[in-house]
């Protein structure tokens, strides 16, 4: 542990001793370099679960985030986003992960929620409670006292409960991997034809619920199933309704990240994933 944080230490160190213009540029030189001696995540395997941001066909940009990653911190992505999907989608693609590589890799994120939003999944609930007896003692005898009990939702139709499932579905099949969550982005005006049409996201959806809870979900299920939360949404510095087109595709498209935003996300990423352990 002692060589651990000796080994953080001086690469933190280095990095405060390059230039201020240096140290705020993309890590592609010295303090990429720096990084990846002590980074946690370097040379690791990662699964990719998600929608169309992560899916590799989705011609909004040429390269992805996982594909700079891999430019970065030498990560080989194993990636199984799909555009449209939605979180009941990830133990299908946590399942196909088990198909192609058994337990041959070291961490999953997951990256998806956006088409919850927009599809008008309802809310729901993180519980169900009942009642339940339970014994009890504390300085007499146990006896048998009533208790309000909770379960873990799995309804399949509510956003918690599509959350609820899929982290349960992980847990029980990758006992000893990292699993890290990030909140969907920022998202802006799409229009992909005539019959794929999605306001921004200051307008509610059809379940007459704006973005935000679908956001903080994401990290209320961080503490719910014990697992890292990167709040993407604010930490990523994308923000397509204004000025889109740094970030994102073109003005018909603010809601996937071009090849600038998806190297800004992999930056962001770079840095927040130093603080989490990975090969476990």
């Amino acid at each position: 542990m002692q060589i651990f944080k000796s080994l953080i230490l001086s690469g933190v160190a280095a990095l405060l001793a390059l230039p201020i213009q240096a140290q705020t540029i993309m890590p592609q030189t010295a303090s990429m370099d720096n990084l990846k001696s002590v980074h946690p995540w370097y040379g690791a395997r990662v699964a990719y679960f998600g929608d169309s941001v992560t899916d590799p066909r989705n011609s909004g940009s040429k390269e992805k985030y996982w594909g700079y990653l891999q430019d970065f911190l030498d990560i080989t992505p194993l990636v199984y986003g799909v555009s449209g999907r939605t979180w009941g989608d990830i133990p299908r693609q946590a399942r196909q992960l088990q198909a192609d590589h058994g337990n041959d890799f070291d961490a999953i994120l997951i990256f998806v929620g956006t088409n919850d939003y927009n599809q008008g999944a309802k809310l729901g609930q993180w519980y169900e409670e009942g009642d339940t007896m339970v014994y009890y003692a504390r300085g007499k005898q146990k006896a048998l006292v009533e208790r309000k009990f909770r379960r873990m939702s799995y309804d399949a139709s509510t956003y918690r409960g599509r959350i609820n499932t899929a982290l349960k579905t992980l847990k029980e099949m990758f006992t000893d991997k990292q699993i890290v969550l990030l909140t969907p982005l920022h998202r802006a005006y799409f229009e992909g034809n005539d019959t794929n049409v999605q306001p921004d996201e200051r307008m509610q959806n059809v379940s007459g619920e704006y973005i935000d809870p679908y956001i903080e979900s994401v990290k209320e299920a961080g503490n719910i199933w014990g697992v890292p939360v990167i709040d993407f949404n604010a930490v990523s510095g994308l923000y397509p309704l204004i000025n889109g087109t740094t970030y994102f595709h073109n003005e018909k498209d603010l809601l996937h990240p071009n090849d600038v935003g998806h190297k800004r996300m992999a930056m962001t990423l770079v840095y927040q994933l130093m603080q989490l352990p990975c090969k476990l």
